[in-house]
C-alpha cells in the first residue's frame, strides 16, 4: 500500500509460521529492511505483543521528534524504550536495581516496562525531558526480530493518531498513520490488547503508574509490595510533569462522546439498557461496546437492541479476552454512526484494572456507578 502524501508508506506483511521465533525472522527482507529504515532515522510500525508501536531511533533526537510529530503528540509525554536483550541496558540505564533485575527475569520477554534512571546516551526528547527512562522488551517475534535487526533501542508508542484509540491490527495503523511513516509491518492481530504495565522501579516501593498486560497480583508474587498511583483507578490527569505514558492527555478516546457504567449484574445490565433506551428516546443513535453476558440478557429480556450499533469485547468472565478486543471494538464504533456510546464495565481484578483504567479514560472520565 503506498499513500501519496508526507512520505511513501510502505505496508509490508512478515510471513510467521506457528510458533516461529524471533531468530527465524530477522534475516528475511522484511525485517531487515525496517531495520534499516530504523537505523536511517526513519519511522516504522510494527507489532508487539500488546499494540502496534511506532518506532524511531530512541538515540537519535530527530528521528525521534518524528514520532512526535506523525501522532500530534505533546513534547513531555515519555516514549518507552523497546529492546531485544537485557545487555542493552547497559547503554540506556546503566543502574539497573536488583528488584528491576528480578522483574526482568520473571516477565521479559512481556508486557511489563520499567522506569530507571536514565544514561547519558538516551536524549531528553526521548524521555520528556525527565532522567528517568522508561523500558521494556517486547514478546513478540516480529518485534524481538526488527529490535535485533536493528541493533539499536527503539521508541515506540502506540502507532495511532495520539488519544485515539490503539492499534491492534496493521489496517488500524494505516487508518491513522498512512503518509506519516515509512514503513507498516503487518503481523497480524496483537494478542494482549491492551498496553504494558508501567512500574517505577526508581524508588524503595515499586509503583505502578500504568496498568497493563501485567497484573499487580503477578507482580506482587515476586516483589511482595507493589503500589499504585493514584491517578490510575481515580482518572483524573496528572498536572505537570508525568513519569509514564497514559497518565496525562486524553487517551484511548472514540470520536463519539462516551459513559462507562460500572457495576455488577444484574443492576450493571438494566443500567445500560436503561439508558440505552433514554439516549435512543432522544434522538441519539447509540453506540455500546458490551459483553457477550450483556447479549445473552438483552435477548432472555426480550430486549430490542435492532437500532443500537453494538461492539462485543467478549466475556466479562475473561479479562485477558476483553483487553485483546476492547480498541478494536472501539474502532468498530467509530465506523458506524453513533453519536453517544455506552461502554460496560467489568471487575478490576487482574488484567481488569488495566481495562477499567483504558475504558474510564475512553469515557473522558465520565463514569455512572450502580
Amino acid at each position: 500500500m503506498e499513500i501519496k502524501t508526507q512520505k511513501k508508506t510502505r505496508l509490508m506483511p512478515v510471513a510467521a509460521a506457528e510458533g516461529a521465533s524471533w531468530e527465524d525472522l530477522v534475516n528475511t527482507p522484511e525485517i531487515q529492511e525496517a531495520a534499516r529504515v530504523l537505523r536511517e532515522g526513519g519511522l516504522v510500525a510494527f507489532p508487539t505483543e500488546t499494540v502496534y508501536g511506532l518506532g524511531a531511533n530512541g538515540l537519535d533526537s530527530a528521528a525521534v521528534a518524528g514520532i512526535f510529530a506523525a501522532k500530534g503528540r505533546p513534547a513531555d509525554n515519555p516514549l518507552i524504550l523497546h529492546i531485544a536483550d537485557a545487555e542493552a541496558l547497559v547503554q540506556i540505564a546503566p543502574e539497573v536495581p536488583p528488584l528491576a533485575r528480578r522483574l526482568g527475569q520473571a516477565f521479559w520477554p512481556g508486557p511489563l516496562t520499567m522506569v530507571l534512571p536514565k544514561g547519558p546516551a538516551v536524549p531528553y526528547v526521548t524521555t520528556g525531558g525527565l532522567d528517568t527512562v522508561a523500558v521494556r522488551m517486547p514478546a513478540h517475534p516480529v518485534a524481538l526480530a526488527l529490535l535485533s535487526a536493528a541493533g539499536v533501542p527503539v521508541a515506540a508508542p502506540s502507532a495511532n493518531i495520539s488519544g485515539r484509540p490503539s492499534p491492534t491490527e496493521a489496517a488500524h495503523v494505516a487508518a491513522d498513520l498512512a503518509g506519516k511513516v515509512d514503513i507498516i509491518l503487518d503481523g497480524g492481530p496483537t494478542s494482549v490488547g491492551v498496553e504494558s504495565t508501567v512500574l517505577d522501579c526508581t524508588g524503595p516501593v515499586p509503583v505502578i503508574l500504568r496498568p497493563g498486560g501485567v497484573s499487580k497480583e503477578a507482580l506482587e508474587e515476586i516483589l511482595g509490595e507493589v503500589k499504585l498511583d493514584p491517578h490510575v483507578q481515580g482518572g483524573n490527569e496528572v498536572e505537570g510533569p508525568v513519569r509514564s505514558p497514559g497518565m496525562k492527555y486524553r487517551h484511548y478516546a472514540p470520536k463519539a462522546p462516551a459513559v462507562l457504567i460500572r457495576g455488577e449484574p444484574p443492576e450493571l445490565f438494566q443500567q445500560v439498557t436503561a439508558l440505552a433506551q433514554k439516549l435512543e428516546a432522544q434522538g441519539e443513535t447509540v453506540g455500546l461496546l458490551v459483553s457477550k453476558e450483556m447479549l445473552e440478557y438483552w435477548r432472555r429480556e426480550g430486549v430490542d437492541q435492532s437500532r443500537w450499533q453494538i461492539a462485543v469485547m467478549g466475556s466479562r468472565t475473561d479479562a485477558a479476552e476483553v483487553a485483546a478486543s476492547i480498541y478494536r471494538g472501539l474502532r468498530e464504533l467509530d465506523g458506524t454512526n453513533a453519536t453517544q456510546i455506552i461502554l460496560e464495565g467489568i471487575s478490576t481484578a487482574g488484567v481488569g484494572l488495566a481495562v477499567m483504567n483504558r475504558l474510564q479514560k475512553a469515557a473522558g472520565n465520565r463514569v455512572i456507578d450502580v
